[in-house]
């Protein structure tokens, strides 16, 4: 009596489509990294609270005596945030040279270090709890740098305010309104190109394979997606100007972003593109 149903579930298994987005396929097609970068000088820049003194008023009030073991968080986690893309870099660039500065040091030590590009790290908390003095500063920095800039995650919402843009819970509160239990974008998750035109997407707009094509996934390459780690609560709402949208999704509909002129290339992602299978059950 037993035999026959698993038979027929084992050969229904059999006829079933693999649970792959695109071709049926039981894997992602795989290219190496190469280091084809020579040499480089990468500014990384923690974004995270480091000491107190980095607090807004507003912080010591609304965490009420937590504030050491919140900071002492922070630390954890930005230490984490900084090694992963320092890791990157190390599997990029032959040569590297990095420097990792906190986001207050961010306009003396681009003028000390003379970095290649800069990139910044995620955050944990809303930026009202910031000190004020760091946000004008960094406000500053950003209009004027001619340095290359990569955001990541919080630091693509950091960037985005300090053009002008607002910020917003995903379900559309002001991020005082909502501090807790709020809709969160989270594990891996698939975002949607809308201007491969841009020099980041190469490849992917051809229409016959080519070196660059190979390095994207089948549902890149057809369907214009990313599948990306996301982990985030708080959206850049618009636009903001100057910049051009180069991918959305559903929850949050601007993932990144480029400013390309003359004087500045800054692009910002919502999602961790520094993230990868390797440290996914390492940290956060």
């Amino acid at each position: 009596m037993l035999d026959a149903p698993i038979a027929t579930a084992k050969s229904k298994t059999k006829e079933q489509a693999l649970p792959f987005p695109y071709n049926n396929r039981p894997f992602c097609r795989y290219e190496p990294i190469e280091k084809k970068i020579p040499y480089a000088k990468v500014l990384i820049v923690n974004n995270l609270l480091r000491y107190e003194s980095d607090l807004s008023d507003l912080a010591y009030i609304d965490w009420n005596g937590t504030t050491e073991s919140k900071v002492r968080f922070e630390n954890k986690i930005s230490a984490m945030a900084c090694n992963n893309i320092a890791q990157n870099v190390l599997r990029l660039v032959r040569q590297p040279k990095t420097l990792t500065v906190h986001l207050s040091e961010i306009g003396e030590a681009a003028k000390s270090f003379n970095p290649d590009a800069i990139v910044m790290s995620g955050t944990l908390s809303d930026f009202d709890y910031y000190n004020p003095e760091h946000l004008k500063k960094f406000e500053k920095f950003i209009k004027q740098t001619k340095i290359p800039v990569l955001g990541i995650c919080g630091a693509h919402q950091l960037i985005g305010m300090s053009f002008g843009a607002p910020l917003k819970t995903l379900d559309n509160f002001e991020p005082g309104e909502k501090r807790v239990n709020r809709v969160n974008e989270y594990q891996y998750r698939f975002v949607k190109i809308v201007d491969k035109t841009d020099p980041i997407f190469a490849g992917v707009a051809a229409d016959v394979e080519s070196k660059e094509s190979r390095v994207w996934q089948d549902y890149t390459l057809e369907d214009d997606i990313l599948r990306v780690w996301q982990n985030h609560g708080l959206q850049v709402e618009g636009i903001p100007e100057g910049f051009k949208k180069l991918a959305t999704a559903y929850l949050c509909k601007n993932q990144m972003m480029v400013r390309r002129t003359a004087d500045q290339l800054i692009y910002t992602v919502q999602f961790h593109l520094e993230k990868s299978f390797e440290d996914w059950s390492k940290n956060p």
